[in-house]
């Protein structure tokens, strides 16, 4: 295989993605990392078009990421069905690890989260009926760093007790990588595939090395021998990379698929969600990309409600946003660049080129007081065009690009962003646009996370009651057409 190609089945910041199948709905679900809600869930009946059904951890009770460093937060997690119960497996770093939540039903509500022991990431769980299918045993796998500067890890086992969701019994180390000096081996998921358990792993880290390795054995515990021609899925050099961390999926109909992680380079979107097709070699598993062309749908949103796709920077300690009449983002002391939970509400970027525009209603009334139009890759890096007492401000992080006097009254401010070349502008109602210098926004380049494009307001460090209100949110793309009746950019 030469390598992926093609677009996503999910567009955007979802890296990691597990997936699970009940009957003939499959449910998946990615790392969110510092963003919140936590864990956004997924439903498909084909494997290609998916609608986001909501999120493992959406309440600020089940979920505190305050304080939270960028790429941090919420790593890989997992999702596995059992006897009517689904659960989900996932690690909060720089917090208490790892944790399992469960549900009923995947849209939720989901179950506060219960801790569980062990070091390390990208847990996941496995659900053994044994060879004779008399006994159901659970086990739960990690990965651990052995030596973080050489990147060596062992991929670790225990049991896991479903009932009581907690884990028990010894500790079994299956894997350290398919060769001498293999690093970042990754991403542990079990299968039993006609008698024989199957491992598969990361391996490479999640850059341009990324690949997918598989080893077996005829029993849970190991030990595990690798495939001869490891790794299964190797570096791609494509016009997708960074291909791997795959997870496995078997369809009604006996074939099997897997979804992993793949990053269309060039722009800040980062690592998304894209589909591989599986045949089976002498019993290994060979991945075949899904060439497809997923459809640019132009978004216009008047914030009737906030929809699911929309995320914070950090756990909200309350909202500080109302719909209705447009959106308006409560003015507050919290501002971007501290490790703190700003006036922000942002979505992924989801292809590399796009035009993004909002309008403003807005009169600064006090010095610090401002609001706009955000481009945010984490905490530190970030592009903002501000309305300022002093006009438009457009920023990089702290730093000030330029400043623009502009008209009393509402403004409109827009982005067009081509890979990593940046144009904002600025309009007034029903007036032309009017551009901005170019900047070339290299630096949006992300490893873990994703840029999100969203709005923001603060009032700097300075108590405020007064509110930010935007009227609407628009995206569109080069190729795409606008919704019927809006004037965007």
């Amino acid at each position: 295989m030469t390598g992926f190609s093609g677009d996503p089945v999910l567009p955007g910041f979802r890296p990691d993605p597990s997936i699970c199948r009940v009957g003939s709905d499959y449910y998946l679900v990615t790392s969110s990392f510092e963003w919140f809600p936590g864990l956004p869930v997924f439903h498909s009946r084909d494997l290609v078009n998916w609608r986001r059904i909501g999120s493992a951890l959406d309440r600020a009770s089940r979920l505190d990421l305050a304080g939270i460093p960028p790429s941090r937060g919420l790593f890989a997690p997992t999702i596995r069905h059992h006897d009517g119960l689904f659960h989900l497996v996932c690690t909060l770093m720089d917090g208490p690890g790892h944790f399992v939540v469960t549900a009923t039903d995947p849209a939720g509500p989901w179950s506060q989260p219960q801790w569980l022991d062990g070091e390390g990431f990208d847990p996941s769980l496995f659900f053994d009926d044994g060879p004779d299918r008399s006994e159901v045993r659970a086990w739960f796998t990690a990965a651990r760093v052995v030596d973080e500067n050489a990147g060596r890890t062992e991929i670790w086992m225990r049991e896991y007790l479903p009932l009581e969701r907690r884990l028990t019994g010894p500790e079994y180390v299956l894997w350290s990588g398919s060769r001498p000096g293999a690093r970042w081996s990754e991403a542990p998921h079990l299968y039993r595939i006609d008698g024989t358990y199957l491992l598969l792993t990361a391996e490479g880290g999640t850059d341009v090395d990324h690949s997918v390795v598989a080893a077996r054995a005829d029993h849970v515990t190991g030990p595990y021998e690798g495939a001869p021609g490891n790794p299964v899925l190797p570096p791609a050099r494509g016009p997708v990379t960074c291909t791997g961390h795959a997870d496995l999926v078997q369809t009604p109909s006996g074939d099997w698929w897997a979804v992993l992680l793949g990053v269309r380079p060039g722009s800040g979107i980062g690592r998304e969600t894209f589909l591989s097709r599986i045949t089976w070699d002498d019993g290994w598993p060979a991945f075949s990309p899904v060439r497809h062309t997923g459809p640019r749908r132009p978004l216009h949103d008047a914030f009737a409600t906030l929809s699911a796709d929309w995320n914070t920077l950090g756990t909200p300690p309350a909202p500080f946003w109302t719909t209705g009449d447009g959106l308006r983002l409560r003015l507050r002391p919290e501002r971007l660049g501290e490790r703190t939970t700003p006036s922000l509400l942002a979505r992924p970027q989801e292809q590399p080129d796009c035009d993004v525009s909002t309008e403003l209603r807005f009169a600064p009334a006090a010095p610090g007081e401002e609001a706009g139009l955000a481009v945010v890759l984490d905490d530190d890096t970030h592009l903002l065009l501000l309305r300022t007492t002093e006009g438009l401000s457009l920023r990089h992080g702290p730093q000030v690009l330029v400043r623009v006097p502009v008209s009393q009254g509402p403004v409109r401010l827009g982005v067009r962003i081509r890979g990593f070349h940046h144009t904002f502008s600025h309009a007034a109602p029903g007036g032309a646009w009017q551009d901005l210098p170019a900047i070339e926004a290299s630096f949006l380049a992300p490893l873990f996370t994703s840029v999100q494009l969203g709005l923001y307001a603060t009032s700097n460090g300075r108590p405020s009651t007064r509110h930010a209100h935007f009227t609407w949110f628009h995206i569109t793309y080069p190729s795409g057409q606008e919704p019927p009746g809006h004037r965007g950019r």
